[in-house]
């Protein structure tokens, strides 16, 4: 991962976008008036991670796993609810 920080742009960024070798993740996207010699411009300022392809994947099975323990967590909770409600 190579964190390139708070960067600007002349366009507004994509969340992700992947290329032949890396997933780039843009976050925290801000719109911000510029002056210049014409008057104001919009450019847009975010947070730029850069991903090995790799990487992102095992982050994202990682993630799903957590999410799916949650779900879990939340289903049988909510059979216990059930449970106590019914008897």
């Amino acid at each position: 991962m190579i964190n390139h920080g708070l960067v600007r742009a002349c366009e507004q960024p994509e969340p992700v976008v992947v290329d032949e070798h890396s997933v780039w993740v843009a976050s925290d996207v801000q719109s911000v008036t510029v002056p210049d010699e014409s008057g104001e411009h919009t450019e847009y300022e975010f947070n730029l991670v850069q991903y090995d392809k790799d990487e992102y994947i095992h982050g994202m099975i990682e993630k799903n796993e957590s999410l799916e323990a949650q779900l879990t967590d939340t289903q049988l909770a909510l059979c216990d609810v059930y449970e106590l409600i019914v008897t």
